[in-house]
């Protein structure tokens, strides 16, 4: 017996409509209905992964699904890119970027075939870090203006040291030569450890570097502080001086950004957006960021891919002034 049509046209339409919900993105459905990662492109116990695990932590609190935190260190950020290049556009794998590895890897390392804005979604900022120059004790320096006088007399021949080279401390030092018009000697080292020893033994007359491993040893004696390079004072380091003040401009600051597979739907970004900018307002995670010497920097996800596209281009016409060439 046939079907009437207008009964083949409903049923039709139902098949159809079941298609189209079966055809939904994740996006469309529970996020997360499943485990998720996040990559971070150094090794256990540095700073990115502290804070990754202390977020993952909250994360899976507040989603009922297990966060996991997994270190992909190598390349200053290139391997971790590459694993979420690969991986699908979900919202299932994330990476925790600190500055250096999304905005400046690509243009000082030949082999970072990889463009932030190109190849990843911002998900969420997380938190700043500000930078700390320093100098030795046993130097004559009591601010940063002492260190530009100094430098505009002897042009290319004060010393400025920074732990790595194209780290957000090396290119500070750099962005504050170029705003004053100052030629310093660029010492990178191979990482802050070193970098700290060398300044202490007064191989180094200045550093800089984020403030965490600096205010330790500010406190002890062991470094004098000539300045921090946040926009306002910040607790417990009131009676040090502002860059800005001193050279008029000089804010720079260390961030970690949770990035997303570049086509991860919008309703999984904000959901993303909204788990972390609430797990910055307890008050736990908040101390814990401000023992690694970073401050909660919550933002929505429209405002923090604003933010990486400034903080790109900035850092990218400060390499590009330097003549700092890719290796």
């Amino acid at each position: 017996m046939k079907r009437p049509l207008t009964a083949i046209a409903t049923i039709t339409s139902i098949a159809a409509f079941t298609g189209m919900l079966l055809a939904q993105p994740a996006s469309a459905q529970v996020y997360p209905d499943k485990m998720v990662r996040i990559l971070v492109p150094s090794i256990a116990g540095s700073a990115p992964d502290i804070i990754a695990r202390q977020m993952a932590e909250r994360l899976t609190s507040a989603w009922k699904q297990q966060v996991i935190v997994e270190n992909k260190p190598g390349g200053n950020g290139i391997v971790a890119m590459s694993a979420l290049k690969q991986a699908p556009a979900d919202g299932y794998t994330l990476v925790l970027f600190h500055a250096a590895a999304a905005v400046t890897t690509p243009v000082m390392y030949k082999e970072a075939k990889f463009d932030i804005q190109r190849d990843a979604a911002v998900a969420a900022t997380v938190a700043y870090t500000p930078m700390m120059f320093v100098a030795g004790p046993a130097t004559s320096y009591k601010d940063l203006s002492d260190v530009l006088k100094d430098g505009k007399a002897r042009p290319d021949d004060v010393v400025i040291g920074s732990p790595t080279r194209g780290s957000v401390p090396h290119l500070t030092a750099e962005m504050m030569g170029q705003s004053q018009q100052i030629k310093f000697r660029q010492v990178s080292f191979s990482g802050t450890t070193q970098a700290i020893q060398a300044v202490v033994k007064g191989d180094v007359p200045v550093y800089v570097d984020g403030i965490a491993p600096l205010v330790p040893l500010v406190r002890s004696g062991r470094l004098r502080a000539l300045a921090v390079t946040s926009d306002v004072p910040l607790p417990g380091l009131e009676g040090i001086p502002l860059a800005k003040d001193i050279a008029p401009g000089l804010v720079a600051k260390g961030w970690f950004t949770i990035f997303a597979p570049k086509g991860t739907p919008v309703p999984v970004l904000d959901r993303i957006n909204a788990a972390v900018n609430q797990s910055l307002t307890q008050q736990p995670f908040v101390d814990r960021l401000k023992d690694l010497g970073t401050y909660p920097m919550p933002m929505s996800r429209v405002d923090g891919a604003r933010f990486v596209e400034a903080e790109k281009a900035r850092w990218e016409k400060v390499i590009a002034d330097a003549g700092v060439k890719p290796e």
